[in-house]
């Protein structure tokens, strides 16, 4: 038996123990030999030398002498077989770190797994500092000649790919020193990156007398005692104050390797870059933050105001802040029913999205239970358009957790329809790779409240989704406050844990409003948010994304014709179109100020229905 497979073996054993202890159901794990047999596989060595070979190969073949190829008689077809021949090696190194990547998620506590996780992160960033040349290059051809020559097949092939890169022209470096950040990556940002991720995985939090990991531990927040909700605040607050240094250690030097990173490339601001690889304007993230903030006193705080009156408080103590609703049964829901739960809504949209869907529990791309040393949260790993998405989640039969399946099918799909794109245009923005998430979840409690008659119970299900909104928009732009405040503070010098501390209470005070006691313990709270360490400034993406929807599904609501269509068209575009151009089929436009209210306003109206139900 492999070391992969003795390690799979562990696994269903876990899955077992946890299946059983919940009463969840059989949990899918996913199967991971669609892209690799194991980990010690001769395809896996095989690929990983070819990257070495290939790599060097086509820096021999092209490295100074893509002018030579634009100014000659067969321009667009010399560039186009240089860039396929490209994009067939990137897609050879997505394939391969997607699936170390995938195996160490599912346990990054185990040595073997790390090791090899590391190990093939080396050697492709090593590939990829003989390859780096091509994207620099190609920036410096001529604009008109480029263009002229991308006007015509097989060229135009690439071309929004061509006119992608090129927004990068004014950021980039010079060949030996991008080639410089390359390399140091792997001993800098990813290694701590890696720290983070194994020293959350390492970590163990006393309930009661049993140690649970981080995802078991903040799922009892939202326990029915609320005595079992302050214990576990209590233990994840003890927990993450014993580590406080470490965090804090990690958050600094992340934040300095960036400025370093920013000052040498000539953004501005800190979150320039983000938006630059979002492509999206600041005045439109602006907007949005403005927008939220300013939505504060009529979502989140009249919200929890509310909420705090139904449990007879006239606040809320922060561990109490997603407790479920006082008198309801909050019952346990088993995985085939989440299952079929969504693929109903997704079919009642479009037979074709349930389709699709349906193949990623057919064909084991899933990966359920809740393991010790498993990646915390929740992700859809689009991989490389020659296989196919993986979906890992920490299910344990919350009604929030059918939400979560929602919303990473919905990724799902739209990585399944983006990828005949190829590997270089299938990747889409982070702002608009939320889309479909979102609207998977929309889908999914839009039909669950439809057929809903209770009032009980659509009265748990509004407030459910209120909060899941609130914790989708406000938070993530409380989120995106504090990683700002952060990341301008530290330009100035190293952060203390305290300072740290005192910025994560002060941003959530704000979002969160009077209703909500940020007691003892929660200052420590930022330590856990996975997003700040691993894609700054990430977080406004789910703001964004969560808006969209609401306006997008405003017009679905309106019967537009062609909608279902329009929005698979939007889908399959992947990276290869800006949001303005997705957007117009469906009248919207994220660059109108008002764009943003019109998207906030659904919730007010949700919360102005739960204030009328009393």
């Amino acid at each position: 038996m492999s070391a992969h497979e003795i390690v799979m073996s562990a696994f269903a054993r876990d899955a077992s123990r946890a299946s059983s202890k919940d009463d969840l159901g059989s949990l899918p794990e996913w199967n991971l030999t669609d892209l690799y047999p194991g980990m010690d596989a001769p395809e896996l060595r095989r690929d990983l030398s070819f990257a070495d070979e290939e790599s060097k190969a086509f820096a021999a073949t092209y490295q100074g002498k893509l002018s030579s190829l634009l100014s000659g008689e067969k321009a667009s077809t010399a560039l186009h077989a240089a860039i396929a021949r490209y994009e067939r090696l990137d897609e050879i190194m997505g394939r391969l770190m997607s699936y170390v990547g995938l195996v160490y998620a599912g346990d990054t506590s185990d040595p073997v797994r790390a090791k090899l996780y590391g190990d093939t992160q080396e050697r492709l960033t090593a590939a990829g500092t003989h390859v780096l040349f091509f994207q620099l290059e190609l920036n410096q051809l001529d604009d008109d000649a480029l263009m002229r020559a991308a006007a015509t097949a097989p060229l135009s092939h690439y071309r929004p790919w061509l006119e992608d890169i090129r927004r990068e022209k004014p950021h980039q470096l010079e060949d030996k020193l991008e080639r410089l950040f390359l390399e140091k990556s792997v001993s800098g940002a990813s290694a701590w990156n890696r720290l983070f991720d194994e020293t959350m995985a390492a970590l163990r939090f006393d309930m009661d007398g049993e140690e649970l990991t981080l995802e078991p531990t903040l799922n009892k927040l939202q326990d029915t005692d609320g005595a079992v909700r302050k214990r576990a605040a209590e233990a994840l607050a003890k927990v993450f104050k014993e580590n406080l240094r470490t965090f804090s250690l990690i958050t600094n030097t992340l934040a300095k390797d960036k400025d370093i990173s920013d000052r040498w490339r000539g953004f501005a601001d800190v979150a320039d870059a983000r938006h630059l690889s979002n492509r999206v304007e600041p005045e439109v993230v602006d907007a949005l933050v403005a927008t939220v903030r300013a939505a504060y006193p009529r979502l989140s705080h009249r919200y929890y105001r509310l909420k705090a009156r139904w449990f007879g408080q006239d606040a809320l103590d922060f561990w109490d802040r997603n407790a479920p609703l006082p008198k309801v049964e909050n019952r346990t829901i088993r995985w085939d029913d989440a299952k079929n739960t969504v693929l109903s809504a997704y079919a009642g949209f479009a037979p074709q999205m349930a389709a699709i869907a349906e193949r990623f529990f057919a064909e084991r791309w899933i990966d359920a239970p809740v393991r010790p040393g498993k990646a915390p949260g929740a992700f859809a790993h689009p991989t490389v358009p020659s296989a196919h998405p993986y979906v890992l989640l920490n299910y344990q039969g919350k009604p929030r957790d059918v939400m979560t399946l929602a919303h990473e099918l919905g990724h799902g799909v739209h990585q399944v329809l983006a990828a005949p794109n190829g590997a270089l245009m299938a990747p889409t923005p982070l702002t608009l790779a939320e889309t479909a998430s979102v609207f998977g979840e929309m889908l999914t409690f839009r039909k669950l409240l439809d057929e809903t008659k209770d009032k009980t119970e659509r009265k748990v299900m509004l407030a459910q989704k209120v909060e899941d909104m609130i914790n989708t928009v406000v938070r993530q732009i409380a989120f995106y406050t504090f990683e700002r405040e952060i990341h301008v503070k530290r330009k100035e010098g190293e952060l203390t844990a305290d300072q740290i501390c005192t910025t994560w209470l002060s941003v959530q005070g704000e979002s969160l409003g009077p209703a909500i006691r940020l007691g003892e313990g929660y200052e420590t709270f930022w330590t856990y948010i996975p997003h700040f360490i691993h894609s700054p400034f990430y977080v406004y993406a789910y703001a964004f994304g969560d808006c969209l929807v609401n306006s997008l599904y405003a017009v679905y609501e309106k019967a537009h014709p062609g909608f279902a269509e329009a929005y698979f068209d939007m889908l399959r575009a992947g990276g290869t179109k800006h949001h303005r151009e997705l957007l117009a089929p469906f009248g919207l436009d994220a660059g109108d100020p008002t764009f943003w209210e019109a998207g906030l306003s659904l919730i007010e109206r949700m919360i102005v229905e739960l204030e009328e139900m009393g």
